[in-house]
């Protein structure tokens, strides 16, 4: 569930960026004492994207995040228990973040292949007709994610973590983008397996594309995340009308 607050900034007249305002139920399990019901809790959030962009995950401390927000380590506890309850908590926010755009973004499509299209480009740029999300730069979390999002859940402990529901925001953003796919192909079979397997593919070709470049086909220049939308879709279309060919 989330809670949208959204406004026009105008220029000439005109739209030029959707400014939200968004407020995540995230489960509350990640967390000890919600940061969003507070500034030193929005600070944390804030600046814990943006240290853990810098150095990362790996390197990432309480301590090194209490230096960066000029606070201490037994403040940031108060809100987190460790680490990567933090992570977790970062990008379940950015799924449900991700969720809310897919159905944004594509409400207004004339026709479902239309919609997939759109729905594809929104999974692979973040920055797609100039959204902006107060105190998270959901850029710099996109990069987060692509570069280190699997360790929220390739992990030993996984199984019991999802029955704390840690990862129910993915399967919800997975399950949206499953139903346009069954839109487009009604009774596709592999509809899930579709979904997630597009959202990998996008993040995986994004990182290779940036730094393991003999594992794609993209070429990291200017407009190369058009080139990622183009490949999905092409893929995501061959996968649903080759179905049993």
């Amino acid at each position: 569930m989330y809670y949208l607050v959204i406004r026009w900034l105008l220029a000439d007249k005109e739209p030029d960026m959707l400014k939200v305002t968004i407020k995540l139920d995230i489960n509350e399990n990640l967390y000890l004492k919600n940061p969003e019901e507070t500034e030193l809790g929005r600070r944390i959030v804030e600046n814990g994207i943006l240290l853990i962009d810098e150095i990362g995950f790996e390197s990432f401390t309480f301590k090194k995040l209490a230096e960066k927000i000029s606070s201490t380590e037994a403040s940031i506890y108060r809100y987190f228990e460790n680490k990567h309850l933090l992570f977790i908590y970062l990008v379940n926010w950015y799924w449900e973040w991700m969720k809310f755009r897919v159905g944004f973004y594509t409400m207004n499509e004339s026709g479902p292949v239309e919609k997939l299209k759109a729905a594809i480009r929104v999974i692979v740029d973040t920055s797609q007709r100039s959204t902006s999300v107060d105190y998270v730069d959901t850029e710099v979390l996109h990069r987060i994610v692509v570069t280190e999002g699997t360790k929220a859940y390739h992990k030993k402990n996984v199984d019991e973590e999802n029955k704390e529901g840690f990862f129910l925001s993915y399967k919800a953003l997975c399950g949206k983008l499953a139903d346009i796919i069954l839109e487009v192909k009604p009774g596709f079979s592999y509809s899930r397996s579709l979904a997630s397997m597009l959202i990998e593919t996008a993040n995986n070709n994004i990182y290779f594309a940036r730094h393991l470049p003999r594992l794609t086909d993209i070429r990291y220049k200017a407009g190369f995340l058009d080139e990622v939308v183009r490949m999905l879709y092409t893929f995501a279309l061959g996968c649903i009308h080759g179905e049993g060919s």
